[in-house]
């Protein structure tokens, strides 16, 4: 049979049970796929069935909608810009491959042990951050940050990674033990894994725990992030739980700003631009 033979809304409709990647290849076969790719019945099944209630309380709701003029531009937006959602606490966005939720927990929602004393902890803004505001560590020798996502908001049946996301100025004290990253599932299993925080301390001038261990990469937007740990989303009404902790070395700690805990689906990189290339004209709009 084929397939550039059925009608586009048949086309469109066989479109919508793959993924927003594998359609944008699709509609490289012919006209047909590629018109039928654009289609907002294809765009639609990919966005999240709760979209509207997850970003209503968003200030640029109202703009976002009116400004896209199509479903797919309204995806690609929420895959390329984050959304920031939950008064604020959160910002939301789409894996451009697969449309799977992706939230980052802003330093507000986030558990800060001696967060709320003035002597330890900053409270200030910075121009790079999505937030209105980051915790910047004045001096602690007790440094643990915890935090806490529903996985109901998340996408069902996903594997999701957790990442701590930061910046490191003059820091100092990080080098006399690793920090210790947990994620788990509230009441189940979890796991904790050593790592080394500051990417800027040279490894002749470490410990021998500190060998082998994972530093921080830095991101596209300029800050660092460190992965803490990954679960898998059953879509049941769980809660995960990390931690971030260094309490055991006596050393004071400073110079550490922190963003957020970014939690997506696991191996998202940067994928390949989601408008497919044009050929002789084929594609052209």
């Amino acid at each position: 049979m084929d397939l550039q033979a059925l009608p586009e809304g048949c086309i469109a409709n066989i479109l919508s049970l793959t993924t927003p990647h594998d359609a944008c290849r699709l509609s490289l076969i012919s006209r047909t796929f590629y018109s039928s790719a654009q289609s907002d019945s294809v765009w639609e099944r990919f966005l999240p069935s709760d979209l509207e209630s997850i970003i209503s309380d968003s200030h640029q709701y109202s703009s976002l909608i009116a400004s896209s003029p199509s479903k797919k531009a309204l995806y690609l937006h929420l895959s390329d810009h984050p959304l920031l959602v939950d008064h604020a606490r959160k910002s939301f966005q789409l894996d451009k491959r697969t449309g799977k939720k992706l939230y980052m927990i802003a330093t507000r929602d986030l558990t800060i042990i001696w967060g709320d004393n003035s002597q330890y902890w900053d409270w200030t803004t910075l121009p790079e951050s999505r937030f209105e505001e980051v915790a910047k560590l004045l001096a602690v020798c007790w440094f643990e940050i915890r935090g806490k996502i529903s996985t109901i908001i998340l996408s069902p049946r996903t594997q999701y990674a957790v990442f701590l996301v930061f910046k490191v100025m003059d820091a100092q004290g990080f080098h006399y033990l690793p920090a210790e990253l947990t994620v788990g599932i509230v009441g189940g299993t979890s796991s904790t894994r050593s790592v080394c925080l500051d990417p800027n301390l040279e490894e002749r001038s470490l410990g021998r725990s500190f060998r082998g261990l994972e530093r921080p990469k830095e991101r596209s937007d300029g800050w660092l992030e460190i992965e803490m740990g990954y679960f898998f989303n059953l879509g049941l009404e769980d809660e995960v739980e990390m931690s971030v902790k260094e309490t055991r070395s006596n050393w004071w700690k400073h110079g550490f700003l922190l963003q957020g805990i970014e939690v997506r689906p696991r191996d998202m990189t940067i994928w390949p631009d989601l408008d497919p290339p044009k050929r002789d004209g084929l594609f052209n709009v």
